[in-house]
């Protein structure tokens, strides 16, 4: 059945509210999910300083867990589409995941730095891989939860918003582990620092992760449809329905657009996500990081504050005055201006200029999550009217979030790429003119090409919330609630 059937009469689906509780649960959950990969992100920078790991050596055990989640991701979510149980679909592998994920993370970061280079790859690398398996058991059936966790067309932004505004936390938090883990006088070393905050991070997911298999609510899997059977002796028939529907998924065109945008958005954002400590360092402060002291940590966190408690509200009102897809468009835009606005904010003779462009920035990460993940739970219900069952929540949020990885993998290696062509000179104290010029400008033309990019992406997006709706009417008159 087509999309063009959905002819019901809108005004007959009934909103569904989330409670607080429930919001709150997967708001936790949410944190819990940028925490993680936060905290990798800052502590990596400590394998090369603190267990003397080559450069080259350090971005191989970055990468190759990422190409290793490319796999491992889409069969996660035909796994969780699939699975049978009397908690539902999702909640079992949510607890254990978050778990699995907690315990991994912490023994991940038990390096030794008296151990030589090789046992420290190879220990990093496993333990790497190992934590890979349980943070997709713990991730991809937690988004798939909370596409399914409301039908409603406004109430999915909503509580998308609420998550998002959670998890800013994590990146309210994280910048300020670098300082932490550097500061002799809380540590003895920075390989002790390593150690022992990976334990605390490691409790606070752990605690936080399994809230949302615990407490919320997705839709009653006992009416689910043709749903594959798991176990060994299906292996292959299995791993065949994950390439099928995969293939199914890409010729879903809202959501092909959807996974475009995100890809251009965040892959410009995370390319020079590192500039502005280069920046802030080496243009404002001529090198000095004495000087420099606290103010990158300020500028992520300060980032992280606005979008949480002033951006996110205002997306959500615009999503709910003039729908989802303008107000991307819309926020997209506005971030626009705040990357243009960086060339003023740099201002070496004022550093509280630095927040400045800040609260225009903040619309583009801002907007990106809060809408996306919104939308996408429209467009697993546009699928289950054109495919039938088992609905795919679980498939279509290990796609989308492998356009987040690649998007990062891909930032990872073209941000470097970007300060060598610049002509950043890691080994001198101070750069030259036309190097911070050409960095700032990178810095500024970067992102606002790939949203603007995003925004034609975008432009022709056409479930609004009257399709939406009639969509959702039409399923429910097929069968019933869920």
């Amino acid at each position: 059945m087509s999309q063009t059937e959905a002819t019901a009469n809108p005004s007959n689906v009934v909103r569904a509210d989330v409670p607080i509780k429930q919001k709150g649960a997967y708001g936790a959950g949410t944190l819990t999910l940028n925490l993680l990969p936060g905290a990798l992100g800052v502590f990596s920078f400590f394998l090369i300083t603190a267990f003397g790991i080559d450069p080259f050596l350090a971005g191989l055990l970055g990468g190759l867990p990422r190409l290793f989640d490319a796999l491992t991701d889409p069969i996660m979510g035909f796994i969780t589409d699939n699975t049978k149980s009397r908690w539902g679909r999702r909640r079992p592998y949510i607890v254990v995941g978050a778990i699995l994920s907690g315990v991994f993370f912490a023994l991940l970061w038990q390096l030794d730095p008296e151990a030589s280079q090789a046992y420290n790859f190879w220990y990093f690398l496993i333990f790497s891989l190992i934590f890979t398996i349980g943070n997709t058991m713990f991730a991809t059936p937690f988004v798939a939860l909370g596409y399914e966790m409301t039908s409603d067309y406004n109430e999915r932004t909503r509580l998308m918003a609420f998550a998002q505004t959670m998890g800013q936390i994590a990146w309210m938090i994280v910048p300020w582990f670098w300082v932490m883990i550097a500061d002799p006088e809380l540590f003895d070393s920075q390989a002790e620092g390593v150690r022992t905050l990976s334990l605390y991070v490691a409790g606070a997911c752990i605690v936080l992760g399994i809230l949302p298999g615990l407490f919320c609510k997705g839709i009653d899997s006992n009416k689910m449809e043709n749903r594959a059977e798991i176990s060994f002796a299906t292996i292959w028939t299995n791993l065949a329905a994950v390439f099928s529907g995969i293939k199914k998924v890409f010729k879903n065109g809202p959501f092909v657009r959807l996974c475009g945008a995100t890809f251009l958005v965040f892959n410009g954002f995370q390319l020079v996500a590192s500039f502005s400590f280069f920046i802030i360092v080496f243009h404002m402060f001529d090198g000095d990081y004495g000087a420099t002291g606290s103010w990158p940590a300020w500028f992520s966190t300060i980032s992280a504050i606005t979008t949480a408690f002033l951006v996110i509200p205002i997306i959500t009102w615009m999503a709910n005055k003039w729908g989802k897809r303008n107000a991307f468009v819309i926020s997209t835009m506005i971030s626009i201006v705040g990357y243009a606005l960086k060339w003023w904010g740099f201002d070496p003779s004022n550093p509280w200029m630095i927040f400045m462009p800040i609260p225009l920035m903040s619309f583009g990460i801002g907007g990106l999550f809060t809408l996306m993940m919104s939308m996408t739970a429209d467009v697993c219900d546009m699928d289950e009217l054109d495919n039938g069952m088992p609905r795919r929540e679980g498939t279509f949020g290990a796609i989308y979030w492998l356009m987040v990885k690649l998007g990062q993998a891909l930032a990872l290696i073209l941000g470097g790429l970007v300060i060598k062509l610049v002509g950043f000179d890691p080994g001198a104290a101070s750069q030259s003119a036309e190097t911070m010029i050409n960095l700032r400008l990178a810095d500024i033309i970067i992102p606002a090409s790939t949203a603007a990019l995003a925004i034609l992406v975008m432009w022709n997006y056409d479930l609004t919330e009257e399709k939406a709706r009639a969509i959702k009417a039409k399923l429910v008159s097929l069968r019933g609630e869920l």
